[in-house]
């Protein structure tokens, strides 16, 4: 089964806290802190891998979560980081973050990974927090949470050559008659009902080709399986448009407003379809029906500047001409997608949205702050030690949060509730 689109839910691991502890050895009466860090949580990693074809694992499995570092504990020994998550998936697929059309990664070579949710830092043990003025710190930090995130998978094929055209175009009879792959193949439309690769040879040069689900019109949209044969195309470095000059079954069928049927969603879909070169062929040469339809659709084509090919799928009229001209234009790119492919990084990390201070009044007396940094702060604090409070008031001081609620009004003895922590502010 063939699945390209998929959606799921990482969790990277929380940091291990860090500890309270002071050195007790014979002999030394007065040991100072050492109190050890906590460890990093997991990350959440996907990379692209050639042995899988699909993203049919994700229909049983959609929920990832990461361990949590390891507490800190005393005599400087340091929480143990907690391994990371790899999540493996077909090269070609492109991950969103649910509900943005903005790709976080796209892993279109094999090895390509992205860190998707970044594990938690562990928290500092006390040891770090001793001055000449407090020799004797009696708080350590908190874990930091770890990162959620809800993603959409898309598969989109990596092939060479794309093939486009209406339902029953003969797409399929051609993809069997130039590889060794079996699609299935019938005299009724909508035979391809998911994308099928093939490998295609000749001059010991090769290349990959895709027969993908037929359009209609209005597939742009998204009517029919078109849209999924759109995303799956503008993968591809050319674009082979399957035209059926013999009329249809019945001679319904207009070839040259076939053509433009595909053409019109080929351009409706955006700039990275459009801008693909396109060879035409016209296809069923064969059957009695084609010979003038084949007559008029090559003299218009050509006028309009498109490189047109009479063929037959069904008898390999023409096969032979039509592949070595399609293996001469993959060559011109050849360079082109080498020279791209060297500037892309190996490994994306996609880090922690930054949310800027918000302060507002919630209710008579009652505040809500929120922003990444601050909340990331009240995460961290050891609520029920006092000199962790008293460390965060003033962290909160310098950082000029409580200025900032000076001016909008904040008095003496109001609530303020920060990542769900309610704090009297005084």
């Amino acid at each position: 089964m063939f699945i390209d689109l998929a959606k799921i839910t990482v969790n990277s691991g929380d940091g291990g806290n860090g500890v309270v502890a002071f050195h007790r050895e014979k002999f030394v009466p007065r040991g100072g802190p050492d109190g050890g860090d906590g460890g990093k949580g997991g990350d959440i990693i996907i990379t692209a891998q050639p042995r899988i074809r699909t993203l049919l694992r994700f229909r049983y499995e959609r929920k990832f979560k990461a361990d949590n570092g390891g507490h800190g504990s005393g005599n400087n020994c340091h929480g143990k980081n907690a391994k990371n998550i790899n999540i493996f998936v077909p090269i070609g697929t492109v991950i969103y973050e649910e509900g943005s059309d903005e790709p976080l990664a796209d892993l279109n070579r094999a090895g390509m990974s992205a860190i998707v949710a970044i594990g938690g830092r562990g928290g500092k043990g006390n040891q770090h927090y001793a001055t000449p003025s407090r020799q004797i710190p009696r708080f350590a930090e908190k874990g930091e949470p770890g990162d959620s995130r809800s993603l959409r998978l898309e598969l989109k094929l990596l092939a060479d050559v794309g093939l486009i055209g209406l339902p029953n175009a003969g797409k399929s009879t051609l993809l069997a008659a130039l590889s060794a792959a079996r699609p299935k193949i019938a005299d009724y439309p909508f035979t391809t009902l998911e994308p099928q690769l093939g490998v295609v040879g000749i001059d010991d040069e090769s290349f990959v080709l895709a027969d993908l689900p037929g359009l209609i019109e209005g597939a742009a949209e998204g009517k029919g399986r078109g849209i999924d044969f759109l995303r799956h195309a503008e993968r591809s470095r050319l674009l082979l448009h399957i035209v059926d000059v013999s009329g249809g079954f019945a001679g319904e069928i207009d070839p040259l407003e076939a053509f433009e049927t595909v053409n019109k969603e080929v351009h409706q879909y955006g700039e990275k379809l459009q801008n693909l070169p396109m060879v035409v062929a016209l296809n069923k040469n064969d059957l009695p029906t084609a010979a003038e339809n084949n007559e008029k659709m090559m003299e218009l084509l050509q006028k309009e500047g498109y490189p047109v090919y009479p063929i037959s799928a069904a008898t390999h009229a023409g096969l032979t001409e039509l592949t070595r001209v399609l293996v001469a234009k993959l060559k011109e790119f050849e360079e082109e997608k080498t020279a791209s492919d060297n500037e892309k990084p190996q490994r994306i990390v996609v880090r922690r949205a930054k949310r800027d201070l918000d302060i507002s009044l919630v209710d008579h007396g009652v505040w809500h702050v929120s922003g990444s940094g601050v909340e990331r702060l009240v995460a961290m604090t050891d609520m029920q030690s006092e000199e962790g409070l008293e460390r965060l008031q003033r962290t909160l001081e310098t950082r000029g949060v409580f200025n900032e609620m000076r001016k909008r009004g904040i008095k003496e003895g109001d609530i303020v509730v920060i990542n769900g922590i309610e704090l009297e502010f005084s």
